[in-house]
């Protein structure tokens, strides 16, 4: 972090632990040179002087080493009196009564004791100066800071709170007791540090328990040798070396040189230039304190600041993710608050960080867990799934009533309200479900909470409330989709990993025990259907699509699944067991039970209904067939289904013939095949019954493909049992064909005719061939259409029965109606049909995707071997890609498949262009090996012709979704795989594509520079030559409107100040302000970006600047100035006061616009929720913005806040001021807090129940309250 221009870079980790209060600062010499205080050398040299004693050789070898305190001692013994009367140290007392008149004299000191005053209000600061000047402050300033003078020193422990003068004080009129007391001599030293080490402890001491900050010492001050000799001693007795810090000078060209002498000091340096006696040094520790004080580099201001980012990658030193984690991590939870409520809501991006495992061993004490002696080096964990700590966490018990889930801390309960501003992206289900899919019952019941929350306000028709919450977290309110899939995640309902049902070992207790009611009800748990969730593809041309999504697929990928896994295989022996058989019909109602739930759950979904389950693809017959392949674990409930009402069957018919009636009366094609199947059994279910069922509903299932196979074998065995008139019935509803309603409207005239034709001979053939006796008609019907399509035949395997039909490389005749298409599943079967069907017509479709998803070596194996006789499917490759992309796939797809596509002529690549690059873009961050065909493939996307042009309204959405754009997030996430260093440069691989990518000239390329100029800020670190040269321009709104506008959008995107980075682009980001129309959905993030800088210019921007760009903005630009500032003054915590009146004032007096038509309620609102923020300055507030607010039309949020705040009781007459501005007796009803709030100014004031505004507000409230 830099304070100053050319100032010192001082380390994240330290700011972190000064905010944390594990600083302390030891102050040197250095820290008095503007009180025009010499130095150690230039004491000793003005000594000699003030004596009038010339050092003899021995004192001048000292004095050359820099062993001044060495001098020091010789020069006490050497002249008369220089111990015994003290001379010496009266000369010394003389020399350090420093100038006050000088400018900025005690400045530095007054800085370090605001540094040093932790937020808890203990100050903790060392110096070894003598002088007074800490001294001079705390009496100017009537600080309350309690002294210690060597050798009496406090405990450097948790406890102590004060100034520490380490080496002695020189008082206002020393002694020469006093002066005996100073560490100046090397006999001093000595004492302090070797014989008595008293001083030695107290260092000793000082760094086990605090963070150590050297300010104002030379490399060779004597002061830090000795001390470095005590750590030393300390790390011979086996103690861990703690990090030092150390500010040091360098000259231009030595830093390295410089860093590597203070690095052998095990002192980690920050270096800075020599420039007027350290004036980088002292105008650093100035605007340090000064943002220490204002709470600016506090951890809530971190979070308003970080946030709005997203978060991207960056170099070492410039690790504002860490930043932003280790803020939301303080146990108060006050930032992960700020980070719940801020508005907008930060991006859903931050989870991955949030869940990422980059906590240790050493992190446990941060969170509260007590850390044991030996390092555990496999214990990883991250900020939503880390160790309780004992007050939390749960008891180990051998028996409990089921609660055993550890309790929250306050962080993960504001990231728990974090997540709930999300409930409609289907990115966080996923997230949850990924990571097991058990919510924490806490979670459940904010999610739950909320979503009641939400239908109570859509039931009222409370539109108002409902489009405040959108307007910070458009993803808040979920829709009717997202709300269907958390019901079934919040109920139990999505398939979770965790949870372990394992059906072989139910078998085992089964075989041992039988059928008991426990075995019974855990079986019925172990095949519980569930909804098994995964991302939803969307091809390249619905990626841009802003509709809404019309169904649950569009959201996210499902299936049906059972609780437990690999149910064909665990039961396919159970048939053999007599026990087993014995038990069925005891089940049947169990496994009719769990079928209805499964197509409940579809139906849920939006798969299935009255008339359609798809049931036949997923199980194509329901008595046993070779057709039916066991590709879904559900299906097995059919089997079960079956068997057991066959089982209940052969024992008692009556209770089989309640179970197929119960049945037949359950929605769903799937039981009405069941019923179907029961009655195609003998002598169980009556003839009348059985032709009723097959043709009720018009007919309807006699002719759906959806019950096909079932009405086929039932018609074959009813037919020849049938009376003549029921025979007759059956026959006149196939002579009239399928329903015309049953199929698309679109069918040609001949290609209907045909299917009617089809369809009809197949049943009349079927009814004549069981043996039944057609009547004349229907035996004419026959014959004239076998004359008519003499190549129509009955299968002799019944295939004709079945939509589809499956067998191992070969498809059978199809009628062109029937589409779906079941693809082998041997490697040998399915490249035949790989070879047969490389383009599928669009009649057609099949499960090549699945197949990608479930056989890779299959797959890859007949795409290799087809690649081989040069023949690309694109489309199968499309496909291959997308199920590739995903994480189970992509090592084992880039080994094997890489050097194939790599051989793919450019016609293939660009019409696989968005497939391969998005497949690039995955495999980036993680791929081994193969490295050359990652960069030739991306070359090679880069330099296709894409037709589809760049300009759009959004070019950052564009980008991200754009083949060009792709492959350019595929570098980044390549190059942020190393560990970037500031200043490191570009590396050889990747410069010479992003020169090329920031030519301007090539027009394709803007999705490209979108996305660096996204990633900006790391590029600019990494290599700032590079990126003032080529990425950097492109920001400038004179060179190109489309091209800066494109700039600006994917910065904003991310949008962080770097002051150097600011620096650089100042011009053309203070010119950005007369463009904020043309930003897009992110010139928000612009106004905040600006109000930010504003609130905080350093040395880069001037007043007169900001405020003619803050006057360039636009009533909208200025209504979202105006609610950064609202945030920026909520994230200075504790420090608000302060912050108001040091930032918030003097922003609002020099450069926000005081013209009159920037009045609008939008503004005015924002502007009294400044007030309210301003918390103890709320009156100063209102004094200075009375003028800007005015009454709303909802007022609601407003009265809320100032009495959460509890300011009515703080300040009733300032805030009866308030609510009489903002309140309209208009409005038909009143805020909900208002009587609380004029309760709370009766209360503290009750001489305000007179005033007239108060009147007002009571009348208005009991007219409408």
């Amino acid at each position: 972090m830099n304070f100053v221009k050319n100032g010192p870079d001082i380390p994240e980790r330290l700011l972190q632990a000064h905010e944390d209060g594990r600083v302390v600062f030891f102050c040197g010499a250095g820290v008095s040179y503007p009180a025009r205080l010499p130095g150690f050398a230039g004491l000793v040299e003005k000594l000699y002087t003030a004596l009038g004693a010339t050092p003899s050789a021995v004192q001048q070898a000292a004095i050359k080493a820099g062993q001044f305190d060495t001098a020091v001692g010789l020069l006490e013994a050497d002249i008369v009196g220089g111990r015994k009367e003290a001379k010496v140290r009266k000369a010394l007392a003389e020399i350090l009564k420093p100038d006050l008149g000088a400018p900025n004299a005690t400045a530095t000191h007054e800085a370090l004791l605001t540094l040093s005053k932790t937020r808890e209000g203990r100050t903790r600061i060392i110096t070894t100066n003598f002088d007074r000047l800490f001294e001079e402050v705390i009496a100017a300033k009537s600080l309350p800071v309690e002294r210690f003078q060597a050798p009496l020193l406090p405990v450097p422990k948790n406890r102590w709170n004060g100034l520490v003068y380490l080496h002695g004080l020189l008082t206002s009129a020393s002694t020469p007791s006093d002066l005996d007391r100073l560490v100046v001599s090397s006999g001093d030293f000595g004492l302090a540090y070797l014989t008595e080490r008293w001083a030695a402890r107290f260092v000793s001491e000082l760094f086990r328990n605090y963070t150590v900050c050297f300010v104002g010492y030379s490399i060779n001050d004597p002061v830090l040798r000795y001390m470095m000799d005590a750590l030393a001693a300390d790390g011979l007795l086996g103690e861990a070396q703690p990090e030092m810090f150390a500010f040091g000078s360098c000259s231009k060209g030595k830093e390295e040189e410089r860093a590597n002498e203070w690095r052998a000091k095990n002192v980690t340096p920050i270096l800075y230039r020599e420039h007027n006696r350290h004036a980088y040094l002292h105008k650093t520790l100035r605007a340090w304190a000064d943002t220490y004080r204002d709470g600016v580099r506090g951890k809530e201001r971190i979070v308003v600041e970080c946030a709005m980012a997203r978060p991207l990658a960056s170099t070492r030193q410039d690790d504002f993710v860490g930043r932003l984690l280790w803020a939301l991590s303080d146990p108060g939870g006050l930032p992960a608050r700020r980070f719940a409520d801020l508005d907008p809501v930060p991006s859903l991006d931050w989870l991955e960080p949030l869940s990422e495992e980059r906590y240790r061993h050493c992190d446990l004490g941060r969170f509260g867990v007590p850390p044991r002696a030996t390092v555990d080096d496999k214990l990883t964990f991250s900020l939503t799934g880390r160790p309780s700590p004992y007050p939390l966490a749960p008891l180990m018990c051998l028996v409990d009533a089921g609660a055993r889930s550890s309790r929250w801390d306050e962080v993960m309960r504001q990231l728990a309200r974090w997540l709930i501003r999300h409930l409609d992206d289907p990115a966080l289900l996923l997230w949850l479900v990924k990571r097991g899919g058990q919510l924490h019952d806490d979670l459940v019941w904010w999610i739950e909470h909320r979503l009641d929350e939400l239908a109570k306000l859509e039931r009222e028709g409370n539109t108002a409330e409902l489009a405040r919450i959108c307007e910070g977290a458009p993803n808040a309110t979920p829709g009717p989709l997202m709300r269907t899939l958390w019901r079934l995640l919040l109920t139990g309902r999505v398939k979770s990993w965790l949870r372990d049902f394992d059906l072989y070992r139910w078998r085992d207790r089964f075989k041992r025990d039988g059928l008991t009611t426990t075995l019974r009800l855990e079986l019925r748990e172990t095949l519980t259907p569930r909804v098994s969730l995964r991302e939803s593809f969307r091809w390249p041309a619905e990626e841009s699509d802003d509709s809404k999504p019309e169904r649950i697929k569009d959201l996210v990928e499902w299936e049906i699944v059972l609780s437990s896994d690999h149910v064909h295989s665990s039961l396919r022996d159970m048939p053999k067991d007599k026990h087993w058989t014995a038990a069925l019909p005891e089940l049947l109602p169990d496994f009719s039970a769990l079928l209805r739930d499964a197509l409940d759950l579809m139906r849920e979904l939006g798969s299935a209904e009255d008339r359609s389950d798809l049931s036949y693809m997923h199980q194509p017959s329901i008595s046993e067939h070779p057709q039916n392949r066991d590709f879904h674990d559900w299906t097995a409930l059919i089997e079960l289904t079956r068997d057991a009402w066959l089982a209940t069957a052969s024992r008692s018919p009556e209770r089989a013939v309640l179970a197929a009636e119960s049945w037949w009366h359950t929605p769903y094609p799937l039981f009405r095949r069941l019923a179907f199947f029961a009655a195609a059994q003998d002598d169980v279910i009556p003839l009348r019954r059985a032709l009723d069922w097959l043709l009720a509903a018009d007919h309807w299932w006699l002719w759906s493909v959806e019950t096909e196979r079932e009405a086929m074998r039932l018609l074959v065995a009813l037919a020849p049992q049938l009376d003549a008139v029921m025979l007759r019935e059956l026959e006149q509803a196939v002579l009239a064909g399928p329903p015309r309603e049953m199929f698309n409207d679109d069918i040609e005239p001949e290609r209907w005719m045909r299917i009617v034709d089809r369809e009809i001979w197949l049943r009349l053939a079927k009814i004549a061939e069981a043996g039944a006796a057609l009547d004349v008609t229907g035996k004419e019907r026959l014959e004239a259409l076998a004359a008519q399509y003499p190549d129509w035949q009955l299968a002799a395997d019944q295939r004709d029965e079945f939509p589809y039909w499956m067998e191992s490389g070969w498809m059978g005749d199809r009628d062109p109606w029937r589409d779906f298409v079941s693809i082998p599943r041997s490697r040998r079967g399915l490249l035949n049909y790989l070879i047969a069907n490389p383009v599928l017509a669009d009649s057609k479709q099949d499960d090549w995707r699945k197949r990608c998803e479930d056989s890779f070596q299959a797959t890859a194996y007949a795409l290799c071997h087809m690649a081989r006789q040069n023949v690309w499917p694109d489309d199968r490759w499309r496909d291959a890609l997308q199920a590739w992309s995903e994480a189970k796939l992509l090592g084992r797809s880039w080994r094997y498949m890489a050097p194939v596509l790599a051989d793919a002529d450019d016609d293939l690549l660009q019409t696989l262009a968005h497939g391969v690059s998005r497949w690039l873009q995955v495999i980036a961050k993680t791929f081994e090996g193969h490295e050359a065909h990652f960069f030739g493939l991306a070359r090679r996307i880069l330099a296709l012709d894409h037709q589809d042009g760049v300009d759009t309204d959004e070019p950052v959405m564009r980008a991200i979704n754009h083949p060009v754009g792709k492959v350019t997030e595929a570098l980044l996430r390549w190059w942020y795989r190393g560990s970037l260093e500031d200043g490191q440069g570009l590396p050889a691989k990747l410069k010479p594509t992003f020169i090329e990518l920031c030519d301007t000239r090539i027009e394709k390329f803007r999705h490209g520079r979108v996305l660096l100029a996204a990633n900006v800020i790391a590029l600019f670190r990494v290599d700032r030559e590079w990126a003032m040269q080529h990425l950097l321009p492109l920001f400038d709104w004179h060179r190109s409107q489309a091209e800066a506008r494109a700039a600006w959008e994917g910065f904003l995107c991310s949008p962080r100040l770097y002051r150097p980075f600011m620096e650089v682009l100042k011009p053309a980001f203070l010119d950005t302000a007369h463009h904020y129309a043309a930003l897009g959905k992110h010139r928000g993030q612009y106004a905040s970006l600006l109000t930010f800088a504003a609130l905080d210019p350093g040395d880069i921007f001037t007043t007169a600047e900001l405020a003619a760009a803050t006057r360039a903005l636009p009533p909208d630009g200025l209504h979202d100035a105006s609610q950064a500032l609202v945030r920026a003054l909520e994230g200075a915590g504790d420090q608000r006061a302060d912050y108001w009146s040091n930032r918030c004032a003097p922003y609002l007096h020099a450069i926000w616009p005081k013209t009159r038509d920037n009045i609008c309620p939008a503004i005015a609102k924002s502007l009294g929720s400044l007030c309210i923020a301003a918390q103890d300055a709320f009156p100063e507030a209102l004094a200075l913005l009375r003028a800007w607010l005015q009454p709303l039309a909802h007022p609601d949020y407003l009265v809320h806040r100032l009495h959460e705040a509890n300011l009515c009781g703080r300040f009733p007459e300032q805030a009866l001021e308030f609510l009489s501005l903002v309140i309209r007796e208009q409005a038909q009803w009143p805020p909900h807090d208002l009587g609380a709030c004029l309760e709370a100014v009766r209360t503290a004031m009750s001489e305000l129940e007179a005033d007239p505004r108060f009147d007002r507000l009571m009348a208005y409230l009991r007219r409408h309250g």
